[in-house]
Parts: C-alpha cells; sequence; structure tokens
C-alpha cells in the first residue's frame, strides 16, 4: 500500500479503529490484521455496503472482512461468480454467442445469451462441466475502473452490442467496472471473489432455459435465459432440489386437476372456474371464516362492484392504481359523454360509504366492518400463476372504524384472531414484520410515534415477537405483516394489519366525540387469510391434497367389493350424509384395488370397502389416505368417530 497519501480512520466491528492511507483496499486492510484473515477474506462491508477486496478506500469508514463464514455475502458473491463463470463456459464452448446480463436472484442466478440454436439439456450438462474446469483451475479474479468512451470501444472492437447498449444506459455518476476471470471479462458492478477456486464446485447446478426479451421489451431480442441454482455446501444444494421435487409433487395446479377442483382457460385468463369439488373447499373455508368473524364482532357488508371514477378519485387510487384496474365505459341515457366506472381492485373506499351513511358517535366505535369482498386487478400474464396469482378474487376483508386511543386494543384482539385462525389450518407458527414509518409520509411526528407505540404494545400484550422492516409502512401509517412457513420452508404473506388515518379524510368520514364536535376516526384494513384463491392454493401445496378432514371435499368414498353389496353401500353412505359426512358410493363394476388407487390419487382421506362379510356383521374396512394398513370398524362407531372429525373446529369447541 501506498505510505504517502493522506490517512484515512477505518473503524471495525468491535470499535476498535485504525489509521491507513487514502486508496487502501479491503484486501490490505485484511492482511493487516492478520495473515490468516488476509487468506480467508472474500468482501467487505464498508459503511453498509459490499465491498470487493480490490476496490479502494477513500475516505474514513466503517469497515467489516466477510469471510465464508458470513452467509449472505458469501451465497451473494458465490452466485454472482458462478453467473460470470458460466457465462464464460458458454463463449469457451460456442465463441458467436453473444451476452447480455446475469444477476443474482433468489437461491442462484440467471444468465441471458444471444444464440440462435437453443440450449438443449445436453447442452447445460456441457456447461456445468465446463463451468467446474474453470473453478478447478483457480484464475484470479481482477478488476479495473474504465473511462465510458474506452468501455464503448472495447466492446464495439469485441461485437458485443448488448455491452454497448448497457454502457450508454449507465448513470454519467456510475464507474464502469471491468471484470476479467481469467481472460475473459464482462461489465459489472460487482463485487466478486478473488479467484474462480472460490466457488464451491460441488454445491450447484444448471436447473433450465427460458425464453426472455431483451431487457424486458417484447419488440426487442429473443433471448435465451439460462437459470441456475447455488449455495454453499453440498448438503445445502441436495436440500434445495429436495424441495423442489416436493414443490413440484405439491403443485395446487397438478392436484387440482387431480382432486378436480377448478380449471382456468384462455377465454378468462387470471380468473378461476371452481368445480363441485372445489367450491366445497371454498365455502367451507368462508362458512367458517364467516362464523368466526361474527364471534369476534365484526358485522359483515356486501359492496359494489363496479364504482364510479369519482370515488376512485377522491380516494387516491385513480391517479396511483389505474394501470391496474378493469376499466368500465357505460353510454348512460340522457348522459353528453361516456360514464367511466371500474371493477373494484379494493374494498376500502366502499366500506368508508357504508360507515357515512348515518351520524355515528363515538359510542359506536370501535365499528367493525367486514365483506367476503370480490375484487379484480388487473396483473400481467406473465405473473399470473395458478389461484396464487390471479385477476378476479375474494378477500376476507374488514375494516375497523376506530379512536386513535382503541389501535393499540384493536391491533392486540386481531393477532389473537387471526392467530387462532392460523392454527385451526395447521399453521400454529408465524412471524410478524413490522414496517414503520417511510421518509415521505403525511401526518406527524407526535402522531407516528403514538400509533407506531400502539402496535408494538400490542404485539408485546399478545405474547409475540417482530421482525423490524424501517421505513417500509405505508405513507399514511404503519403495518404489520403476517407470515406463514409452509411444509417445505417457503414462506406466505397472507394477513395484514394497516393503520389509515388518510382514507377517512379523504373520503369526509367522521364521528361526534365526546365533546359534541366532529372527528375523524382512524381505519384499519386488515386481513386474515388474503385472498380466497391464494389462501386455498398454500393449503394444498401445504397438505399435499391431503386437506385436513373437515375441509376434505370428498370426505369418504364407500366401494363395494362385490355386488351384492351394494344395498349396504348406500346404507352406508345414507348414515354418514345424515352425520354430517361429505360421504358418496361407488358401486362400480371394478375390482377394489382399482376404485382404491382412483380414488387416492383424488386424495379422499378415507375409503370404506364392503364386502359380504361387512354386509353380514354390518362392519366396514377402513383405509385412510397414505396407510398401506386397513382395519375393520362397526358402522354404527365408525359414523359417530368421522362425524366428529367432520366437524369443522371452531363448532367442535362449541
Amino acid at each position: 500500500m501506498s505510505l504517502d497519501q493522506s490517512p484515512i480512520t477505518l473503524t471495525f466491528p468491535d470499535g476498535n479503529a485504525r489509521q491507513y492511507p487514502a486508496g487502501v483496499t479491503a484486501a490490505e486492510v485484511a492482511a493487516d490484521i492478520s495473515t490468516s484473515l488476509g487468506k480467508k477474506a472474500i468482501s467487505a462491508q464498508v459503511d453498509g455496503a459490499h465491498w470487493d477486496l480490490q476496490w479502494p478506500i477513500e475516505a474514513d469508514a466503517a469497515i467489516a472482512i466477510n469471510t465464508m463464514k458470513d452467509e449472505a455475502p458469501a451465497l451473494e458473491l458465490v452466485r454472482h461468480d458462478l453467473a460470470h463463470i458460466m457465462a464464460r463456459a458458454v463463449q469457451e464452448i460456442w465463441p458467436d454467442v453473444k451476452v447480455t446480463i446475469g444477476p443474482v436472484i433468489e437461491h442462484g442466478w440467471y444468465y441471458d445469451f444471444d444464440r440462435a440454436e437453443p440450449f438443449t439439456p445436453e447442452d447445460l450438462g456441457a456447461i456445468e462441466k465446463k463451468m467446474r474446469e474453470i473453478i478447478n483451475k483457480r484464475d484470479p479474479v481482477r478488476t479495473e475502473t474504465w473511462e465510458r468512451d474506452r468501455a464503448i470501444a472495447h466492446y464495439r472492437d469485441n461485437d458485443e452490442p448488448y455491452k454497448v447498449e448497457l454502457i450508454e444506459s449507465i448513470p454519467g455518476s456510475e464507474p464502469i467496472r471491468m471484470y476479467w476471470h481469467g481472460d475473459w471479462q464482462d461489465l459489472c458492478r460487482g463485487p466478486h471473489l478473488q479467484h474462480t477456486g472460490q466457488v464451491p464446485g460441488d454445491a450447484f447446478k444448471l436447473m433450465s432455459v427460458a425464453g426472455a426479451y431483451w431487457r424486458g421489451d417484447s419488440s426487442r431480442a429473443m433471448l435465451q435465459r439460462i437459470y441456475g441454482a447455488a449455495f454453499l455446501t453440498r448438503d445445502a444444494l441436495k436440500a434445495h432440489l429436495h424441495r423442489l421435487e416436493e414443490a413440484q409433487k405439491r403443485d395446487h395446479r397438478k392436484l387440482g386437476r387431480e382432486m378436480d377442483l377448478f380449471h382456468m382457460q384462455a377465454e378468462a385468463p387470471g380468473q378461476v372456474f371452481w368445480h363441485p369439488n372445489g367450491w366445497t373447499v371454498y365455502t367451507t373455508l368462508q362458512d367458517y371464516m364467516r362464523r368466526k368473524q361474527r364471534a369476534g364482532g365484526y358485522r359483515e357488508i356486501n359492496t359494489p362492484q363496479v364504482v364510479d371514477r369519482k370515488l376512485w378519485e377522491a380516494s387516491g387510487h385513480w391517479d396511483k392504481y389505474q394501470d391496474h384496474m378493469f376499466i368500465v365505459e357505460v353510454d348512460e341515457e340522457h348522459a353528453q359523454e361516456k360514464a367511466i366506472n371500474a371493477l373494484k381492485p379494493m374494498n376500502c373506499p366502499c366500506h368508508v360509504q357504508v360507515f357515512n351513511q348515518g351520524l355515528k358517535s363515538y359510542r359506536d366505535l370501535p365499528l367493525r366492518l367486514a365483506e367476503f369482498g370480490s375484487c379484480s386487478r388487473y396483473e400481467p400474464s406473465g405473473a399470473l400463476h395458478g389461484i396464487m396469482r390471479v385477476r378476479g378474487f375474494t378477500q376476507d376483508d374488514a375494516h375497523i372504524f376506530c379512536t386513535e386511543d382503541q389501535i393499540e386494543a384493536e391491533c392486540a384482539r386481531f393477532i389473537n384472531f387471526l392467530a387462532g385462525i392460523y392454527e385451526d389450518l395447521g399453521f400454529p407458527t408465524f412471524e410478524i414484520k413490522f414496517a414503520t414509518r417511510p421518509e415521505k409520509r403525511v401526518g406527524s411526528d407526535a402522531s407516528w410515534d403514538h400509533v407506531e407505540n400502539a402496535l408494538e404494545s400490542a404485539i408485546r400484550a399478545t405474547g409475540r415477537t417482530y421482525t423490524l422492516e424501517p421505513g417500509d409502512g405505508a405513507f399514511y401509517g404503519p403495518k404489520l405483516d403476517f407470515y406463514l412457513t409452509d411444509a417445505i420452508g417457503r414462506t406466505w404473506q397472507c394477513g395484514t394489519f394497516q393503520v389509515d388515518p388518510n382514507l377517512p379524510e379523504r373520503l369526509g368520514a367522521t364521528y361526534i366525540g365526546e365533546d359534541g364536535a366532529k372527528h375523524r376516526p382512524y381505519m384499519l384494513h386488515r386481513a386474515t387469510l388474503g385472498s380466497f384463491e391464494r389462501f386455498i392454493g398454500i393449503l394444498i401445496e401445504e397438505h399435499a391434497g391431503k386437506l385436513p378432514f373437515w375441509l376434505a371435499p370428498r370426505q369418504v368414498v364407500v366401494a363395494s367389493i362385490v355386488s351384492d353389496a351394494d344395498g349396504y353401500v348406500h346404507e352406508v353412505v345414507d348414515a354418514l350424509q345424515a352425520a354430517g359426512v361429505r360421504a358418496e358410493a361407488d358401486t362400480r363394476n371394478e375390482k377394489i384395488n382399482f376404485k382404491v388407487r382412483e380414488h387416492s390419487v383424488g386424495k379422499v382421506p378415507v375409503i370404506l370397502a364392503c364386502g359380504g362379510r361387512e354386509v353380514e356383521e354390518r362392519t366396514v374396512s377402513v383405509r385412510r389416505l397414505g396407510d398401506k394398513a386397513t382395519r375393520t370398524a362397526g358402522l354404527d362407531a365408525l359414523v359417530g368417530e368421522l362425524s366428529a372429525e367432520a366437524t369443522p373446529p371452531d363448532l367442535r369447541r362449541g
């Protein structure tokens, strides 16, 4: 390191500080601390920014040296380096291929290529082999900052037009960083590892190829995108691949077909056609939620699907949300111009209209209004995903109108309400994320202090913890989001609780206070499941189609072994149906093993078989889904057992 430059002070995580010449690199700092750290270092955190070991540090800063034990930065570097190593491998095998961009994504990376011939599965195997050769070479990684004109000339000379376009789009204030992995070079912001051998060679896999338009523009070139997955250890990669296999088995679209729950078709993109089985799940869940909400002090309402744009303008949604709204133009009689309406994308403005009907007193608060509100939102076709991401959906939506002093109690009440529902549905634990005031916001600091303290106190009152997300609240108020973790480790944001003083003000909501004057209520937006469509998709995948007995659309199939048992089969079905069990008969002239296989694929929880002996003894042979063994049970005892299981959890407690 040069010793003739002005000194800077670097402060380490333990609070100690050292002086170095300006322009010192993080690699030099690591080596100065210890020879061992110098060898283990992979990058640094400089004033919170992820920093390449080769980049100079020009001013006083807080610094921490990263090694492979620091999982988050290590994963970022490994995945980023693999993107470059893959691009190098592709160009070493096919020199005419043009490279574009290769960012890090969740679980790995992708890189887009311009190649005339499509990549095949065999090609992916060849690329993986070449990548491991590059890793084993332990080629050094180095970086330089170039002038813009020099970089553009370099890529033009090497016939890399996509890189030229990227440089031309980089703001003038940003440096043009060039990285070499061995002799292969790429344009990149960095940071990167120090040599290719630092990448674990047994902890990555190329996953798939997909088409992607250059820069997401359908008028531009169609490229080929290769996806890869990478982790720090082979075991972590194997666990990820296992989760993917499980996710494929649990895919709600596949199970939806096998269980005959729903379908979707091109004539109604993003809309669900519910079949009888699926609608049974839907209405059973909705009935359960209706009972829970009624017991929780909510009053159910229903509001229009199509609303004049004037309301959306008044609420502020027209300016901020119009691109996601379905617009309806109507030639109203005697009107000089068309009336412009929109299908509602959310329910909150309509709920304020219900609140505004009639004079409200402080004695009416808190007022909890709930609606199974059918909403429509335009989602790009590429974002649609089965029933998880749709354009038409129903929310278990509610809005609580209350005073500022009631926020804490209502928040605690909702957390406990939500916890009970999640436990009933098979999710006994959940995570709370607490999003606080953003930089751009409305309202006084004193009001924000009061509301944020109320939410924090409410969480503590329920005995739960939270993860803080500073600055991620809405411009009008803080919020809590509730995350579930499913059987294979995926997280889903479902419930939400948002504090909003803004919409009541925009839409003129008031109540008469104890002082006889008008006051603005706070509006608490809350949802427990989110959308029914998405939550049912989550349930299907969480349980791999084996829904809890009370939710299963087809709870019991009673199958005959011999035709002489057909009459008894129908008697069993009648007894079960009378006891509130969804039961059906299968008296087809098929072998019992065929019937069992077919209904097992359809995820029927209980299959009862009846033959001559069962008729004579008034018993049934019981096979539960997933069990290899069967048992024999008396009819009356089994009817009582299954009737209890078919009762929704809230009614069992009642």
